[in-house]
């Protein structure tokens, strides 16, 4: 006879041929089939669930990974279009400053040459700058030098391609200047701040407010007549001095403009127009 595993798996065999030739031929065994996939359905549940932690995880990181990805490559995106909108701005500030060059030199009488800053001196008491015209563009000692706002300064070394200018904030200058409201004349001196200059030996009977704005008077031939200077910031009187303490405000921006005039006073090399 057969050994009995051998007949258990025979026995198996013939019972589950039997419900093969039922479950095809007849519709007995459906409700069983299904009872038997709604009790085996938390099982295969359960063995799929080791799966779907993996690729849970597997998806959980490449997110990550994704996500840092495009926060780097938007990062690296911002930086450039940061430094185009600045460089653009740049370029819209510098058109309107020499747009405002370009305004204030035909309000000068005289000829006059545009000219730009190149270099600033590496001595903080010291307020010179270095422009890009020299002997060759007709530069001399002397010559005034104006920005948009107002008077900057005057040549005081000529070189072939370059020139060195003595702005009105350095100490050792001073500028005769009038008041523009009735025409009191002072000294205005450089302090070594560029915000500031001082008028000295003003006596407390001279008629200067806060406010009232100051032109080069023309006094000394070196700065024609006319040109803004600045405005009164402070006026001070004290008992201990027989004159009033005045500061006044420069209009050129002294430690910013990059963009200047440079003015040809009549009597030397003439020039025509804005080069």
């Amino acid at each position: 006879m057969y050994p009995p595993l051998l007949r258990s798996v025979l026995v198996l065999g013939l019972i589950s041929f039997a419900f093969m030739i039922v479950d095809r031929s007849t519709d007995w065994l459906q409700p069983l089939r299904y009872g038997t996939e709604y009790l085996g359905k938390p099982f295969y549940w359960a063995l799929e669930v080791p799966k779907r932690i993996e690729q849970w995880g597997a998806d959980t990181f490449a997110s990550k990974t994704d996500l840092i990805n495009e926060n780097h490559s938007l990062r690296q995106e911002r930086l450039i279009y940061r430094g185009r909108l600045q460089r653009m701005s740049e370029l819209a500030a510098e058109n309107l400053r020499l747009l405002q060059l370009l305004n204030a030199s035909k309000s000068v009488m005289e000829s006059v040459l545009l000219t730009q800053v190149i270099g600033n001196s590496h001595v903080p008491q010291r307020h010179t700058i270095t422009i890009d015209r020299g002997a060759t563009d007709g530069s001399y000692i002397g010559q005034p030098v104006l920005d948009a706002e107002g008077l900057m300064g005057q040549v005081i070394t000529v070189y072939d391609t370059h020139s060195e200018v003595l702005l009105i904030s350095d100490a050792s200058h001073a500028l005769p200047v009038k008041v523009l409201r009735n025409g009191v004349r002072s000294i205005a001196e450089g302090t070594s701040d560029f915000n500031r200059l001082t008028l000295r030996f003003v006596p407390p009977t001279s008629d200067i407010e806060l406010g009232d704005q100051l032109v080069s008077s023309g006094l000394g031939g070196r700065f024609p007549a006319g040109y803004p200077v600045g405005q009164i910031s402070l006026i001070e009187k004290t008992t201990e001095s027989e004159f009033m303490s005045i500061e006044v405000e420069p209009f050129a921006l002294l430690n910013r403009s990059t963009h200047l005039l440079l003015v040809f006073a009549s009597g030397s090399r003439e020039r025509i127009g804005v080069e």
